[in-house]
């Protein structure tokens, strides 16, 4: 069987993909407000009180009637009478009458008949009388009952991340557990007599598993919750009882290496002999990543990356992060990018869309510069450890020129 007779583009890849798998979030389940960061609601979250529940002072000092205080000054202070204290924690028992003020700290209910506070600042004691030196206006130094979440409200959406500020405002209603879409269990697996995990010696002529590593990592970047199975042999029998875990062990299946066109490379052939429809792409028209096959067992998606590190984890970029993010619940968005100025001519790869890595700076004119990641080879892990994002060149386009506005897209935000 000759490998890579014909590759797809990477337009019709993703075409196939989608023709033969939708991916959807696999169900929902509920977790414990501490374990919900990172996760997507749901739901929808409905404030089933008012934030604050009462209203609150903000401030050191006196709660008042503000019309008490109308025409206070300087030199002309106005006399009110203490009537009591409101405390952080307790509900005041007294009210405030015309001509009274209450002591009242930060945080504190505001005492019934009070619809302002006074700074401690504008103020000077002596016994039982405060003396006022500044007026206030009604509600002023008030957050009042409702004023940041109102009961009713709907205050966080179905679909939505979960980061500090959502769990904290999960938190502020008294929510303890949230209803969140189910994590994507994604296998790893790394393949090549040359691969030993990190932690033990190296050998000669072994390397350490870069990908297995990156790419669980990537999983959790997009969502998923990475199942790390080792390294195995490039021998059919030996991948079949790995993909054959892995399968029943995940939702999505990603491995790297053995799909190139050498003797060794065996992964298309032993993901045929899985389930069906097997394998439905088998190289891609791009550079870095051409060998990359993707498959379908039995409803499971398996992502067979190179080998190179670059490769895989660009190629996971492109074609195994949407539909890990889908399955989770994540919303699809539109990568991050900026406009930037190549700094030298950038050469596609005859007739693959061409992705190159490459590192932002300003020019002594601080214009935003693209400039190519010297290494540049697909083997080189310090490729992506060295690069802020990639340039994307078209099959059809002859080359990049020197300071020609190019877009950008991030690897981060």
């Amino acid at each position: 069987m000759k490998m890579f007779r014909k590759l797809s583009t990477l337009d019709e890849t993703k075409q196939v993909i989608q023709q033969n798998f939708r991916p959807k979030p696999l169900g929902v389940e509920e977790t414990p407000l501490l374990e919900a960061y990172n996760r997507v609601l749901a739901e929808n979250v409905t404030a089933i009180l008012d934030i604050p529940p009462f209203g609150r002072s903000t401030v050191d000092g006196y709660a008042v009637r503000a019309e008490d205080t109308f025409g206070a000054e300087e030199n002309k202070p106005v006399r009110l009478k203490i009537c009591g204290m409101a405390n952080a924690g307790k509900l005041p028992k007294m009210s405030v009458a015309h001509g009274e003020a209450a002591e009242i700290v930060t945080g504190a209910p505001i005492p019934d008949g009070a619809d302002a506070a006074v700074m401690i600042e504008y103020t000077m004691r002596k016994d039982d009388v405060i003396y006022v030196y500044s007026a206030v206006a009604k509600d002023e130094n008030v957050m009042k009952a409702g004023a940041d979440i109102k009961k009713g409200e709907v205050i966080l959406t179905s679909g939505q991340l979960l980061g500090s500020r959502e769990v904290g405002l999960l938190a502020a209603l008294g929510i303890a557990r949230t209803k969140v879409y189910s994590t994507p269990r994604v296998a790893v697996l790394s393949t090549g007599a040359e691969i030993i995990e990190p932690g033990r010696k190296l050998p000669p002529g072994k390397i350490y598993d870069i990908n297995a590593y990156s790419l669980s990592t990537a999983v959790r970047e997009s969502g998923g919750k990475p199942v790390y199975l080792g390294v195995f042999p490039d021998e059919k029998a030996v991948l079949q009882r790995a993909l054959k875990q892995a399968l029943a062990s995940a939702d999505i299946v990603t491995t790297s290496g053995g799909v190139s066109v050498g003797p060794k490379d065996v992964m298309p052939q032993t993901l045929n002999l899985l389930g069906k429809p097997g394998v439905i792409v088998c190289g891609v028209a791009i550079k870095p990543g051409k060998p990359t096959t993707v498959a379908l067992i039995d409803g499971k998606m398996v992502f067979s990356l190179p080998g190179h590190p670059t490769s895989a984890l660009l190629a996971f970029h492109l074609l195994a992060r949407p539909i890990i993010k889908s399955m989770a619940g994540m919303q699809l968005e539109k990568a991050p990018e900026v406009r930037a100025l190549a700094s030298m001519r950038m050469f596609p790869a005859k007739g693959r869309r061409t992705f190159i890595m490459v590192k932002l700076k300003r020019d002594k004119s601080q214009r935003l510069v693209a400039e190519p990641v010297s290494t540049g080879l697909s083997g080189a892990i310090t490729t992506l450890a060295r690069a802020n994002g990639f340039v994307e060149i078209a099959e059809n386009q002859q080359f990049i020129d020197v300071s020609e506005e190019v877009i950008v897209q991030l690897l981060k935000d």
